[in-house]
């Protein structure tokens, strides 16, 4: 029973004390706050984006020209066989494979069709030597009836001259059956000649159309046309270039070797933040694939025009970053994080963001006064993304909180000294 007793006196007495220190600690202690103090110094302006890297220059690997020939009637092939991307090529190298088996099944037609057109021209040859022939037959017959009509009329001359006149009448119908046999042959002689032509000029080009396909089927198998690492490109619909994706005349592209010693971050600025950046600002960019280095930019364009991105309401604007120097771990397609450096002010004092408030539609700081918490009014200039300029209302190294105490109505107010 006195152990219990003991224990109950102990108790009591750590919640009398509690009261008493509740009791006499002044209000408006600062001993239960997040901090900060007021820096001087340069205060630079920010702009965050994020970003992907590209190649300044890279060679384009795209689908054979063969695909463009002459006769080349193939809206699109699809791609069979790729290399990974990123793979490390020399010239030469194999990158992609096309459909063979498609091209395959135009060349058995071609050469079906340079067969017919083969046949179409013997048979046009073998008519004309015939008609030709027929027609000469007839000419040389018209000529020896001619002969013998022109020696009946000689022969008549002693004749009665109704004998003779029969036998004038005779060679000029004679005469002129042949002058017409002689124009009939002349333009069969053209009319065949042509069809000929035709013939010849329908076999030369199922002929070059199955050359064209012989060649096509040859440059399907796609090889890097100098060193590099690989990265796909993408189709007409945005989506990256892999196997089954189908390439073609007006859409040849399929990978790129970039240059790898001049890269840039292609990113978007939000319409918000977009009066702050120009051309020439200097840029501190991360990557996230390396987030323990960093590396230096230049801001090298920025577009006039914005443009909502799909799926958003917001606009933002495209800008060009050029990284300064090489480094053989960045890569083209990496995610970039990049901190544009808009302005830079000397000899300011500046203080978090969250040690601002707003009192009375007037801004203040809670300031740590020796212990105790005060209220000051500030007058705050530019600010970026983590701290804001104060004016007026503070001095170097004063401390500041950053969330806001309790009981701010029974704290000191001390206004700006105008």
């Amino acid at each position: 029973m006195k152990v219990k007793t003991k224990y109950l006196y102990t108790g009591s007495s750590i919640a009398i004390l509690v009261i008493l220190l509740i009791i006499i600690l002044p209000k408006g202690t600062s001993d239960s706050y997040i901090k900060s103090k007021a820096h001087y110094g340069t205060f630079k302006g920010v702009v965050f984006t994020s970003g992907q890297l590209q190649a300044n220059q890279s060679i384009t690997i795209n689908a054979p020209e063969e695909l463009s020939a002459q006769f080349i009637q193939v809206n699109d092939i699809e791609i069979t066989s790729l290399v990974e991307e990123g793979t490390a090529v020399d010239s030469g190298d194999f990158v992609a494979s096309l459909d063979h088996a498609a091209v395959s099944e135009l060349i058995k037609k071609a050469n079906e069709e340079l067969e017919k057109a083969q046949s179409e021209l013997n048979d046009a040859k073998a008519d004309t030597s015939i008609n030709l022939t027929n027609l000469r037959d007839e000419l040389l017959n018209a000529n020896v009836t001619l002969e013998e009509k022109k020696l009946i009329a000689d022969q008549s001359i002693y004749e009665s001259p109704s004998v003779v006149r029969q036998a004038k009448l005779d060679v000029e119908r004679s005469q002129r059956d042949l002058e017409q046999k002689v124009r009939n042959y002349d333009l069969k002689v053209q009319q065949e000649a042509h069809k000929v032509f035709k013939a010849k000029d329908k076999y030369r080009r199922e002929q070059q159309k199955v050359d064209n396909f012989n060649k096509l089927y040859n440059a399907l198998e796609i090889t890097a046309p100098s060193a590099g690492i690989v990265i796909y490109s993408f189709d007409r619909m945005g989506s990256k270039i892999k196997v089954g994706s189908k390439v073609s005349r007006y859409s040849p592209q399929i990978a790129e070797l970039p240059d790898l010693r001049t890269l840039t971050s292609k990113t978007f600025i939000n319409e918000v933040d977009i009066s702050q950046v120009s051309i020439g600002q200097k840029v501190k960019v991360g990557v996230d694939a390396f987030p323990d280095k960093q590396f230096t930019g230049t801001v090298t364009n920025v577009a006039n025009i914005g443009q909502v991105i799909p799926g958003g309401d917001a606009k933002v604007f495209e800008a060009s970053i050029r990284i300064d120097g090489s480094d053989p771990l960045l890569k083209p397609g990496m995610t970039t994080n990049n901190r544009i450096i808009t302005h830079a002010i000397d000899s300011v004092l500046y203080i978090p963001l969250e040690s601002v408030f707003t009192l009375n539609n007037t801004s203040v700081v809670y300031a740590d006064d020796n212990g105790s918490i005060i209220i000051k009014e500030v007058k705050t200039g530019a600010e970026n993304e983590n701290y804001i300029i104060i004016e007026k209302g503070l001095e170097k190294d004063e401390t500041v909180l950053m969330n806001s105490p309790d009981e701010i109505e029974k704290l000191e107010y001390i206004p700006l000294n105008d």
